[in-house]
């Protein structure tokens, strides 16, 4: 139950609901009452919010500070250089690729199945497994409303990339980070593993991770902040594509105050109670 309703206020309180909302009110001020200048207003701040965040300068700069911590990308440790831009590690034995949109309808390529983020997460997470051979794909995710679960349709796309069946895990349990945290918990124990999701996700993942006491290595995929040239017009006529850019910005920044001011689960709160008693002489 507070799952639905966390999704539902969410929701609602996403830039394309509340700008359709307030022009709603402002219509209803113009056409129903005297308070015109007050419904002008509204709807004048309305039209010109949907603009600005559809334009690409203002969209990537509110999502480039979300996806700005972790940026760099994951290659294993050689004897060479280490390329720029990226960061080198010892090899894992597990990559786990956190779930996102999805839907199932088995007559599509496997890959048209996974919505939005959740493809490049995947492809990453494929290549990741690559450069760690022997690695353990762990995929998370609930089904939802579908007939199987996020976790499931991934691993079938990896499967359908090449990946050994015995080479991947489902946990299909989950339906928010925090509890993807918990399930990866019971797989990986406290060993060190790879962290694959949306750039603009990783830094509130992470905390959910390391709050358990996990040791996750971050390897950020689907960046979309864009920071490299464009022609004017991709930058200055309005975009539904950009204005995607700032609902994510929006909708992790709603994601990280719900994280700071909700209660710590049980399970972590127990944890914590325990590893605070002084140990026995």
């Amino acid at each position: 139950m507070l799952f639905l309703l966390k999704k539902y206020i969410g929701s609602l309180l996403m830039p394309l609901p509340l700008i359709i909302i307030a022009s709603f009110i402002a219509l209803l001020l113009l056409w129903f009452t005297r308070w015109q200048k007050t419904g002008k207003t509204i709807l004048s701040l309305s039209w010109l919010a949907l603009l600005l965040f559809s334009l690409q300068p203002i969209a990537d700069k509110l999502l480039l500070p979300i996806e700005g911590k972790y940026v760099q990308r994951y290659e294993p440790k050689t004897t060479s250089d280490t390329i720029a831009g990226t960061t080198s590690i010892a090899p894992v034995k597990y990559i786990v690729v956190l779930g996102g949109g999805f839907t199932y309808n088995p007559k599509w390529a496997p890959s048209a199945n996974l919505i939005s983020n959740s493809l490049p997460r995947v492809t990453e997470g494929i290549r990741l497994y690559h450069l760690n051979p022997g690695a353990k794909m762990i995929f998370t995710g609930g089904k939802g409303v579908n007939s199987i679960s996020s976790a499931e349709v991934a691993a079938m796309v990896a499967q359908s990339m090449g990946i050994p069946v015995e080479d991947t895990i489902t946990l299909k349990n989950p339906l928010d980070t925090e509890e993807e945290a918990a399930e990866v918990e019971k797989v990986v124990g406290k060993q060190s593993f790879i962290l694959v999701t949306s750039a603009n996700h990783m830094e509130r993942s992470m905390k959910f991770f390391e709050q358990r006491g996990l040791h996750p290595i971050a390897a950020p995929a689907n960046q979309l902040a864009v920071t490299t040239p464009l022609y004017p017009w991709e930058k200055y006529i309005p975009s539904s594509y950009y204005f995607s850019h700032t609902e994510r910005a929006w909708y992790e920044t709603l994601g990280r105050i719900w994280q700071a001011i909700k209660p710590m689960s049980a399970d972590i709160s127990a944890e914590t109670a325990q590893d605070s008693q002084p140990e026995d002489r």
